[in-house]
């Protein structure tokens, strides 16, 4: 599924080689690595797949001291839900996403940011 919203794209993708593919195509269209996130269930494949697409993961610039703060204290599913919905998505969208992720599938979100 894709999304494009006022302040996002997203793009669900089945594994990280085609995660990585998709950060690719986003920055042969104009995207800048500030602008591009790699999300997925398992936190060291996230790391991973972010290193390798040399893109970001959701963080303090994105959650917020507070956000990321509460995160220490939430479950997988919550802190996932929380770092979609600071990228600009509703909560509904974030619940869906979170259930994608749950079935091993990886979200690259691309959110423009002021240059």
């Amino acid at each position: 599924m894709d999304s494009v919203g006022a302040h996002a794209y997203a793009k669900v993708l089945e594994n990280g080689v085609q995660a990585i593919e998709e950060v690719n195509r986003l920055w042969d269209s104009g995207y800048r690595k500030e602008d591009l996130y790699v999300i997925s269930h398992d936190r060291d494949r996230e790391e991973r797949i972010a290193e390798a697409a040399d893109s970001n993961e959701v963080g303090l610039r994105e959650e917020g001291l507070f956000g990321t703060l509460a995160n220490m204290f939430r479950s997988r599913g919550d802190e996932l839900r929380s770092k979609i919905t600071s990228l600009g998505f509703s909560e509904a969208e974030a619940d869906f996403f979170e259930r994608e992720l749950d079935l091993g599938k990886v979200l690259v979100v691309a959110k423009k940011t002021s240059a």
